[in-house]
């Protein structure tokens, strides 16, 4: 609903102009349940206020989604804020929340890795179950060929603790510097293990055949970071005298890295 906008307003737009974006960590919830839903302007806020006044205050206006004539009051422009984001998620009406809000199926069906490591990575996040929305939780199947390899890498929001359903993994994580400890065990089937949230961690199928972990992770949107994609194929790529001085290798070494992941 269109309305004028009050004096108090003025801090309150000005705030939401300057913090477009606003994330929340995995909060806990203040309902039952926040069912996510993509769209970013059912949340967005509709103002009029004289002209005189945007153009002061809003000279650029990068941070408005829409400007116009406003259709109810001469003099006046009609703005709209962008949405305020938790989570990056906004909630769905309670009232058309279904049981398949909640529903992933198929995490049973294996997934025949086809990349060069050997493994396969099935992730059910928020995106994927939308009923995950601020519930802090995700979940994961990660599959192997034999001597497949689920590269080191990182979540920085979310710890994770595995369990293998079959197989055998030489598993480990190294802690932060200036230590750098690895801490590394063979896990069997049904053995479980656990990867502190932001360090480095992999798992690698030591055995002659498949194997098949399923991963918990305390974050609805945990996000990974893969180590070696992330430093020799980030986009545009790092100075190659960078990574050189930074490995102390030979700069022939770090451009044919490079070449690996483009």
């Amino acid at each position: 609903m269109m309305r004028s906008a009050p004096k108090y307003l003025v801090p309150v737009a000005l705030l939401a102009l300057a913090c477009t974006l606003v994330s929340a960590y995995d909060p806990s919830p203040l309902q039952d349940f926040c069912v996510a839903i993509n769209s970013s302007t059912s949340a967005a806020s509709f103002y009029t206020v004289p002209s005189s006044f945007l153009h002061h205050m809003f000279p650029i206006t990068g941070n408005i989604m829409e400007v116009f004539d406003s259709p109810i009051s001469d003099g006046y422009k009609l703005f709209i804020l962008p949405a305020v984001f938790v989570n990056g998620k906004f909630c769905k009406d309670p009232k058309v929340v279904t049981a398949n809000d909640f529903f992933f199926p198929g995490l049973q069906i294996p997934e025949t890795p086809a990349n060069r490591l050997g493994s396969n990575v099935t992730l059910v996040n928020v995106d994927k179950l939308p009923g995950l929305n601020t519930l802090g939780i995700s979940l994961a199947r990660i599959d192997f060929a034999p001597y497949g390899l689920n590269p080191p890498h990182t979540h920085p929001r979310g710890t994770e603790i595995i369990v293998v359903a079959e197989g055998t993994l030489y598993v480990g994580f190294v802690t932060s510097n200036t230590d750098n400890k690895l801490f590394t065990k063979v896990l069997n089937k049904g053995d479980v293990f656990v990867f502190p949230i932001g360090l480095i961690h992999f798992q690698f199928n030591v055995g002659k055949t498949n194997a098949v972990a399923f991963a918990g992770l305390s974050s609805q949107n945990p996000g990974v970071i893969t180590i070696a994609n992330a430093v020799f194929g980030s986009n545009p790529p790092i100075n190659p005298d960078v990574l050189t001085k930074a490995f102390q290798v030979d700069k022939n070494v770090v451009n044919y890295l490079q070449k690996q992941f483009y």
